[in-house]
């Protein structure tokens, strides 16, 4: 008998754009593998058709049981042409640590990357919706309603993610607003509400990222519920399946 736990689920993603509003713009798909150990498997499949051009991203992302980023393998196909396959491996402590990048794509030919910082860090940014939800786990909740800076590296500093993977260091803060109950196609849920602000120069790619809001379970799985971006991306995220 299999010891691990599985979830799986899909998001759709609509647009609050005038134009298109609440129209279906894009999809994900998702799946965790809880270890006994602690340690945490992610697999997502993320289609993005608007705006113009497409992305298609597949991730397999793993956690240590220590909760601290172990690797990342991406592939990215933009416009339905390869744009990029990367596998970034981390070994991280109190005191610091190491990234190493493989990658490879049509604009940047093989790369190899070395990243060495000093420092604790607190997760990788890897860009599928459910990952950002997973993610806020970094947030003490116990302390009520507060805000810290997360510090990230990701595998690219466009706001869809669409570029070639290199590892990228990014500062962004997160907020706890507190707890509200949501339902969704998916169901109801006991929610975390939360809140990403990038108002710095530290942000993702030196271009200021509107604020997201999302509601994630208020358990160990940190699932994401729902979900949308302002600004000029006008985007909004629903749980529509789950299977626990």
């Amino acid at each position: 008998m299999m010891k691990h736990r599985s979830v799986r689920g899909k998001i759709r993603y609509t647009s609050k754009k005038p134009e298109m509003l609440d129209h279906e713009r894009g999809r994900e798909w998702f799946a965790f593998t809880h270890h006994d150990d602690g340690s945490v498997i992610v697999r997502a499949q993320c289609e993005i058709e608007e705006p113009a051009p497409t992305v298609l991203r597949d991730i397999v992302y793993a956690v240590g049981p220590d909760g601290r980023p172990r690797n990342l393998h991406v592939h990215l196909t933009v416009g339905d042409a390869f744009m990029g396959s990367g596998w970034f491996n981390v070994d991280a402590g109190d005191e610091g640590g190491v990234i190493e990048c493989e990658s490879h794509g049509p604009s940047i030919g093989r790369l190899s990357q070395v990243v060495n910082f000093e420092g604790p860090i607190d997760a990788l940014g890897t860009h599928p919706i459910i990952c950002d939800a997973f993610n806020t786990r970094c947030i003490d909740v116990s302390k009520g309603p507060h805000r810290r800076t997360l510090r990230c590296y990701l595998p690219s500093p466009d706001h869809r993610g669409a570029t070639p993977p290199i590892a990228v260091e990014v500062k962004i803060d997160l907020e706890y607003l507190g707890d509200e109950e949501v339902t969704v196609e998916a169901g109801t849920f006991a929610c975390r509400h939360f809140r990403f602000v990038d108002d710095t120069e530290t942000g993702m790619g030196g271009k200021t990222h509107p604020h997201y809001d999302l509601w994630v379970t208020a358990d160990e799985d940190a699932i994401f519920v729902q979900g949308g971006v302002g600004g000029y991306m006008q985007t909004w995220y629903e749980l529509v399946e789950l299977e626990r």
